[in-house]
C-alpha cells in the first residue's frame, strides 16, 4: 500500500500502487464494501477485523 492518496472514484484503491490498481480493475469490476472499509482501517493504522458474508472479499482485502 502506499502511504497517502485516494482513487479518482474517491475509493480505498487510491491507497494501492498503479500496478496494483490496474490489476485489480483488471481482475474484478469493483471493490466490495468489506474490502473499501478494511483497506481504508489498515491505511489508517487500526487494528482491523472484517466481518462480513462468504464470497464478500475479506480473504483479497487481507491479502492486499
Amino acid at each position: 500500500m502506499r502511504e497517502t492518496g485516494t482513487d479518482p472514484a474517491g475509493g480505498a484503491l487510491g491507497l494501492f500502487t498503479p500496478v496494483t490498481r490496474q490489476w485489480f480493475t483488471g481482475a474484478f469490476s469493483a471493490p466490495t464494501a468489506a474490502q473499501e472499509g478494511a483497506w481504508a482501517s489498515i491505511a489508517r493504522g487500526d487494528d482491523t477485523l472484517v466481518v462480513a458474508p462468504t464470497g464478500s472479499g475479506k480473504t483479497l482485502a487481507a491479502f492486499l
